[in-house]
């Protein structure tokens, strides 16, 4: 059935309006990051004005920011990695291996991830202070595990319940042990899905704020964690702080569109190849 030219023109006209919706707060957080300090508030706003590097140039020799990028590049290369590993095992077990409240198991894991964060900053100080986690990296990639692996295993736990189990019957068969067909076989088919949890993962350790600010001293502080330091009692150096926001949400962008393309690779190849 042929669709209305005025219903195909309005539909594209929504999807544009929420992409321009989307972008809105990353475009005024760049052109605030190329503005003067003293022409961020200024009256009228004003659209048309010069931009400068200043911000940047500023950020960018601040003492330690190496150190805070290695941080977060730590915290959230081993977080991710471990949380894939873990939820991967996680799944497979729970999709494969019959055993009473296995259902039950696999859906109320989801509900620890609905906790807020900010209520778990004062517990989990307290407990980490006892295990002397405090102040560490590994600290902070432990606490981040426990945060993404209920999420990661509900994720990866429904793309292995659509992988059959005659592909790892067939391979077995074949001689595979249990290790080759769960890295030759099921591997490759969850790849849409090891993509979309790496994505989720890697995101809440890189951006994540609150615990980071709680768990942390000046020299195991993350990215986010520094941009606050341009909150001062003299006030909100807010030209500098969107310039480390812009510079912190580079990452986080490639990762996702690089991994995208393992998405829609994985749905229009994965099958056939496994």
């Amino acid at each position: 059935m042929k669709r209305s030219p005025v219903l195909v023109t309005a539909h594209y006209a929504m999807l544009v309006g929420l992409a321009l919706l989307c972008i809105a707060p990353i475009a005024v957080i760049f052109a605030t990051s190329l503005r003067q300090q003293v022409n961020i508030f200024s009256e009228p706003l004003n659209f048309l004005f010069t931009p400068t590097l200043e911000n940047y140039r500023a950020v960018l020799q601040e003492d330690k920011l190496d150190r805070y990028l290695y941080n977060s590049l730590f915290v959230g290369v081993i977080s991710t990695a471990v949380t894939l590993v873990l939820g991967c095992m996680a799944a497979y077990g729970l999709a494969r291996f019959r055993f009473p409240g296995r259902h039950a198991l696999a859906y109320t894991t989801l509900l620890l991830r609905t906790v807020p964060l900010a209520v778990m900053a004062i517990p989990v100080f307290l407990i980490w202070n006892e295990w002397h986690l405090v102040n560490s990296l590994w600290g902070l990639v432990l606490l981040y595990v426990a945060v993404n692996l209920p999420f990661t295993i509900w994720l990866l736990y429904g793309f292995v319940l659509q992988v059959p189990v005659e592909l790892e019957e067939a391979a077995a068969i074949d001689g595979c042990g249990p290790i080759r067909v769960f890295t030759k076989v099921l591997l490759p088919l969850m790849a849409p899905g090891l993509a979309a949890a790496s994505i989720f993962t890697f995101r809440i350790a890189w951006n994540e704020f609150i615990l980071a600010l709680v768990l942390t001293d000046r020299h195991t502080r993350t990215l986010p964690v520094a941009a606050s330091l341009f909150i001062t009692d003299m006030g909100v150096d807010w030209g500098r702080v969107m310039a480390m926001g812009s510079l912190i949400a580079i990452p986080p962008l490639i990762f996702t569109f690089v991994a995208a393309r393992q998405i829609i690779t994985g749905l229009t190849a994965g099958a056939v190849k496994g």
